[in-house]
């Protein structure tokens, strides 16, 4: 049987699309790269930063209801294709709120958990008046009671997104790839009211070092970011695209212009941009460049073109 390789896919010259700011599930942007949760999202001196970088639009480091330190080190771990991280959702939780005073009007998206539906519109709630939209974490990995823990029951989706809907802010669920089905997810969070699909978080995975003979991460278990799942983040948008009806906003592995019209061609109407930051916070400005022209394609032509 015959094998063909084609460098980067691409068959011909990269497509370009036209600069601009867009409307994703509710949330006014200036273009189609966010900032992904958890990533230089702890300040707001750091949000704005990120924002004056190049990023249409940032999502904070998720909020909780009480604050908690993490997990203990070591916390991440830089493979040869992505990053391997175990951070336990620290968080300041309502004190958080004062981060946010000195970005009224821009686009910036709250993420938030909780164990329950109410401790998620809890949480929610202290940041109404702040936020341009939440983001609800149910899709943390390594987060004991939280995260992935309530994300893989489509029925606690469904009961934790009407519970932060319910404020009348735009709703985004970010879903776990650590299921059989994320449809079935999906599916949930659209009928909870959700505004927008986040897919995906990271892949449960783990390290363990020969030389040390001991997992490389204090909690043993981590989340897997970075190119090495940017092939899972597109099959999940695809699938995602063909169940919802929803805007989906894809996320995982995202390094370049490419991806982006790779995930945008498998569905998603923007993108949200983690690991690679590990490259600076020029990044955004570096992605856009190879992504707008002026005489570029309108977005919407090609979001979901590669369904038959």
């Amino acid at each position: 049987m015959g094998m063909l390789i084609i460098n980067n896919y691409n068959f011909c010259a990269m497509l370009a699309l036209k600069p601009g700011a867009i409307e994703v599930g509710g949330v006014a942007l200036d273009n189609h790269l966010l900032l992904a949760a958890g990533i230089l999202g702890t300040t707001g001196a750091s949000l704005a930063r990120v924002l004056s970088s190049g990023a249409g639009g940032v999502v904070t480091k998720s909020i909780g209801p009480a604050p908690f330190p993490g997990h203990p080190g070591p916390c991440v771990a830089v493979l040869e294709d992505g990053l391997l991280n175990a951070m336990g959702l620290p968080n300041p939780s309502a004190d958080f709120a004062g981060e946010l005073d000195g970005l009224a009007g821009r686009p910036v998206v709250v993420s938030v958990f909780g164990g329950s539906p109410e401790e998620f519109a809890e949480v929610a709630a202290w940041f109404a008046d702040r936020a341009a939209g939440f983001e609800l974490n149910l899709s943390c990995p390594h987060a004991e009671g939280y995260g992935a823990a309530i994300g893989t029951d489509p029925a606690l989706v469904e009961a934790c997104t009407r519970a932060v809907a319910s404020l009348g802010l735009p709703t985004w669920v970010k879903l776990t790839p650590n299921v059989t089905d994320i449809t079935g997810c999906g599916r949930a969070a659209e009928k909870g009211g959700a505004s927008a699909i986040v897919a995906i978080n990271t892949v449960k995975a783990m390290r363990i070092s020969t030389g040390l003979r001991r997992p490389v991460l204090g909690n043993r278990f981590g989340g897997l970011s970075g190119p090495a799942i940017f092939p899972v983040a597109v099959r999940c948008v695809y699938e995602l695209y063909e169940a919802c009806r929803i805007p989906i906003v894809g996320c995982g592995g995202i390094a370049s212009a490419d991806n982006v019209l790779e995930m945008m061609m498998a569905g998603a109407s923007a993108v949200e941009i983690g690991s690679a930051v590990i490259r600076g916070v020029g990044v955004f400005e570096a992605i856009a460049a190879d992504l707008y022209a002026d005489d570029g394609v309108d977005a919407a032509t090609i979001v979901g073109c590669a369904h038959a």
